[in-house]
């Protein structure tokens, strides 16, 4: 497994939950390890919007992720 890289150093797109005033970037979707933890963590933690932006930014970069995740499927409806 490569090393972690400093939150500083991810780029922005690499986030599925961009910053916005007085908020970091949330939920880091740099491999596929992490954007199944986003998924899960997102599902536990998140608001409604989050939820769909997470769902969206890992269907973007892991389609096929997203076609087998309950989760995407429900959360994009």
């Amino acid at each position: 497994m490569p090393p972690i890289k400093k939150r500083s150093r991810i780029k922005a797109k690499s986030f599925a939950v961009k910053a916005t005033k007085g908020e970091p970037a949330k939920y880091p979707i740099t491999d596929l390890a992490h954007a199944r933890n986003a998924l899960a963590r997102v599902s536990q933690h998140g608001t409604r919007k989050e939820k769909k932006a997470v769902a969206r930014a890992v269907k973007r970069k892991f389609p096929a992720l997203a076609k087998r995740s309950e989760k995407v499927k429900e959360w994009l409806k």
